[in-house]
């Protein structure tokens, strides 16, 4: 079984492609973090859309935001 990441960034060209990727991201588990961001590369406009996959008792290792810095807390 591949390891999924907990945090993504996920970039493409925005169009109905872009959306089927964040959507079956979604369907698989994850949840959208923060607004898309989107740019323009003189051809295409560009998307940016951070997905995290929320804390389950099976990860090994939680990430914790302490103190405006980040800490990582083991799994007791």
């Amino acid at each position: 079984m591949e390891k999924r990441l907990k945090y993504r960034l996920i970039t493409g060209k925005d169009d109905s492609d872009f959306c089927e990727r964040i959507s079956k991201l979604m369907e698989d588990g994850y949840k959208v973090y923060g607004s898309p961001s989107v740019t323009y590369n003189g051809k295409d406009v560009i998307a940016a859309q951070a997905v995290i996959l929320p804390e389950s008792p099976n990860n090994d290792v939680k990430c914790g935001v302490k103190n405006k810095g980040v800490e990582r807390i083991e799994k007791s």
